[in-house]
């Protein structure tokens, strides 16, 4: 999930954190990698105060200051594009080409998903295929790092706090490894999920009691459906601009031509 999107979650996100105000902001924020360590100390006790413990606060110990996220922060250009230059940064036509294949081949995923979230499988291929290549690259960061960079980073601290929060319960609860590799912000899986859109939208889609976002595309799928029918999604109805379900698109990601590529390729890959 595109990062200009999910700060549309931050209100949500705190509330469901339960992170006090006055804990939220105890470790002092910078703008370089000088002070990570000694903010890193503070958030360690502040998260000790606020239930986070054993394996979680282990691995947070070990995270280092991730200039690539910085970097990658201060330059997100694609979103400038137009929509026919997005869309071939992107790949729409192979996207849709593809899909259509992926489809068949996972009929019955498909519409098992379909029947528990009301999400056709275009929408999800599209998002699937553009945010990873269908799996294929999910990142090469180590999230953890990444995640309390940008909550020791001044620029979003504060929404990237409970970022931090929500992997390390992650990490608690044995859903996401201490030692996981993801996307420069902290995406995690097939689908690019933000922590906090983890616990909040995960979904067991194979069934056998565990979220695995990374490993399993029936679970990613099924979150990503999770998440369109938790932003609005509603059974049966369309989703090109102007139709009931495009605003579901828009909690995807803020970026109109994000928005937009997800609705033209959906649409090739059902056949509309």
């Amino acid at each position: 999930m595109a990062l200009t999107a999910k700060v549309k979650t931050f209100a949500a996100a705190s509330a469901m954190l339960a992170v006090s105000a006055g804990s939220s902001i105890a470790a002092e924020c910078g703008n370089n990698a000088g002070g990570f360590e000694a903010w890193k100390a503070a958030f360690a006790d502040q998260a000790a105060a606020n239930g986070i413990k054993g394996n979680a606060l282990s691995a947070l110990a070990k995270t280092t200051y991730a200039t690539k996220t910085i970097y990658a922060d201060r330059n997100q250009k694609s979103f400038k594009l137009s929509l026919d230059q997005f869309m071939a940064k992107r790949g729409g036509k192979a996207i849709a080409s593809k899909g259509k294949t992926i489809k068949k081949q996972n009929a019955a995923l498909f519409q098992s998903i379909e029947a528990r979230y009301g999400v056709p499988a275009g929408p999800l291929i599209a998002i699937w295929g553009m945010e990873t290549g269908f799996g294929g690259f999910m990142g090469n960061q180590h999230t953890l790092s990444a995640v309390a960079t940008l909550a020791y980073d001044c620029r979003r601290s504060e929404y990237f706090t409970d970022q931090l929060y929500a992997a390390l319960k992650l990490v608690q609860s044995g859903t996401l490894a201490p030692n996981a590799i993801g996307a420069a912000h902290g995406e995690i899986g097939q689908t690019q999920f933000l922590p906090v859109n983890v616990l909040k939208y995960g979904a067991d889609g194979d069934g056998n009691g565990k979220i695995d976002m990374v490993r399993s595309k029936a679970d990613a799928l099924a979150s990503t459906a999770n998440f369109l029918r938790g932003h609005g999604w509603s059974a049966g109805g369309g989703y090109q601009p102007g139709q009931a379900n495009f605003g579901a698109l828009q909690g995807w990601n803020a970026a109109s031509v994000y928005q937009q590529a997800i609705a033209i390729i959906g649409a090739e890959i059902d056949g509309n």
